[in-house]
């Protein structure tokens, strides 16, 4: 054959590849046929096949589809749709596109709750098919992270609050109903005003008197002795009437109706929400309503943590004590990551970002409190209070943990069990929770921490409300959490004795303090405790002087 023969045929063998390659690749530059291309795919369920057609758009394409994909219906086929739309996502984020299309991310994130709370106690597969995609949530609407904390919390305080219907005591301190409660203390008033309606009637002309000239200042200094000691017998039995401390339990009991009514508002608001977002939820009258908020809370956790991927980073310690206030140690980074092992750098990394959320967000938010302005150092209080209660809390769960897993196979307090046995059980145990210290559900030692705050600034209601505080004990747990699980565990530093600054213990706090302060090492008082590795400071106090 001809050798310019055969050149022309690969030639036009080449051009024909070229053509239909071009071809394939501009199949989609309508967005009207790739939304119905990518529709049709997805109500054949076929959404591999629909995301691999989104991952060819281009970024004009792209944009219009993404506005007009109907995101109710592929949220109600997650999470079989999850790829679809994980991979929608990463396409709008990695091409930069802007403004980004509306997409309903919070309407995903809640499904997915959904999804991993009821999967929670069956287990599966679901988190590994789901994590990629929550990830991606977060990255294309960080606020989402935010709301998703900030209804978890409203579901704990709504299981909370069903837990506050129980008996009150009486004024002989029988726990009875408040409804019974309140009833005695009406017919006690009841009986005490008709008492002091009949003595008002009873009283004599010197005290009962509506004459104003009778009443004028220079009236009154002209009373005799017996009048003045008629008086007093008058005010006397009416006041004795009046004021009886079986009377004074009635604002009590009255706070304790308003409270539970708040509570059961909040509890059907919280199913409220979860009827409107998720229509499959069976939610019939005969079913606790406290298992629907825990599975709901549990699925919060879960999205959560699969939101957060790596701890959150912290900047470089600064070179002088009067100039820092992040409290690292005065190591390089590392210096420090050398001596305790990748792991542990990433809990002191994760420590101090709790501390910086502290310090960013609690603080500001406890000092624009009106009821504790007149108390400026009590927001450290409360702040250096929520870390050290964390770390009880933490601990106290972890051990309640491994003394139930001992109970359940057995092993506690058997003398039929080797305690080589034991020790191995606990070992997995504990390297169980390590590896789930991420998303391992902390509701328990929230709560305690919350209450123990509340219970004891109890004239401070308003710390109940305030949601930098209740995301600060979030924190502030988690870390707490993966801190006593590490082997052997970190641990705070609880001297809270010095009176000196120490520069390879403390760093001063220099937003908390004024000038004349700031020159000062004598500790006023511990707004942050340090984290210690064994006899070793890795992070350092953050005091006050």
């Amino acid at each position: 054959m001809d050798p310019r023969s055969t050149g022309n045929i690969m030639n036009e063998n080449r051009e024909r590849i070229r053509r239909e390659r071009d071809r394939e690749k501009n199949t989609y530059t309508s967005p009207r046929l790739a939304l119905r291309r990518v529709l049709l795919l997805a109500e054949g369920r076929q959404f591999r096949e629909a995301a691999a057609i989104l991952g060819r758009l281009g970024p004009g394409v792209l944009q219009s589809v993404a506005t007009e994909l109907p995101m109710d219906l592929l949220v109600e086929a997650l999470p079989h749709s999850s790829h679809l739309i994980e991979t929608l996502l990463n396409r709008l984020i990695s091409l930069e596109i802007t403004p980004r299309p509306e997409i309903s991310v919070e309407a995903v994130a809640w499904r997915l709750v959904g999804l991993l709370g009821a999967a929670a106690a069956g287990g599966g597969d679901l988190r590994a098919r789901t994590g990629r995609l929550a990830g991606a949530l977060a990255q294309y609407r960080p606020h989402a992270r935010e709301l998703l904390d900030q209804q978890r919390r409203q579901l704990d305080l709504a299981v909370q609050g069903l837990g506050t219907h129980g008996l009150t005591a009486d004024t002989t301190g029988a726990l009875i109903s408040l409804h019974v409660a309140l009833k005695n203390e009406l017919q006690r008033h009841v009986e005490v005003y008709k008492q002091a309606l009949h003595k008002l009637e009873e009283l004599s002309p010197v005290t009962i008197t509506q004459d104003p000239a009778s009443s004028s200042h220079q009236r009154l200094l002209s009373l005799s002795l017996s009048d003045v000691e008629r008086r007093l017998i008058d005010n006397k039995s009416l006041l004795t009437i009046v004021d009886k401390p079986a009377l004074r339990q009635l604002p009590t009991l009255i706070s304790s109706l308003a409270a539970r009514v708040e509570s059961d508002k909040a509890v059907l608001a919280c199913v409220g929400q979860i009827k409107r977002t998720d229509a499959n939820m069976d939610l019939s009258d005969t079913r606790p309503v406290a298992g629907v908020l825990m599975s709901f809370s549990r699925g919060c956790d879960a999205v959560l943590g699969l939101m957060t991927a790596e701890p959150p980073s912290t900047p470089a310690p600064r070179s002088t004590a009067d100039s820092a206030s992040d409290g690292y140690h005065s190591d390089s980074d590392e210096h420090a990551a050398s001596e305790t092992g990748p792991d542990r750098s990433k809990l002191v990394s994760f420590y101090a970002g709790v501390w910086a959320r502290a310090a960013d967000e609690a603080l500001p938010a406890l000092g624009a409190l009106e009821p504790l302005r007149q108390t400026p150092h009590l927001k450290y209080k409360i702040v250096f209070s929520v870390v050290v209660l964390s770390f009880r809390a933490a601990i106290s769960l972890r051990d309640r943990r491994l003394s139930e897993v001992k109970s359940l196979l057995g092993a506690a307090d058997s003398s039929d069990v080797r305690p080589a046995a034991v020790t191995r059980l606990v070992s997995a145990a504990t390297k169980m929770m390590q590896e789930t210290a991420q998303t391992f559900p902390l509701g328990d030692a929230e709560r305690t921490v919350v209450n123990q705050v509340l219970n004891t600034l109890r004239e401070y209601p308003c710390l109940g409300a305030c949601a930098p505080l209740h995301a600060l004990v979030a924190a502030s747990c988690r870390a707490a959490w993966m801190v006593s699980l590490h082997s052997p565990p970190l641990r705070i530093d609880t001297d809270f004795t010095p009176v000196v600054m120490n520069p390879e213990k403390h760093v001063r706090f220099s937003a908390g303090s004024d000038a004349r302060d700031r020159r000062s090492d004598l500790i006023k008082s511990f707004v942050w405790p340090a984290l210690m590795d064994g006899p070793r400071c890795v992070f350092r106090a953050v005091v006050l002087t």
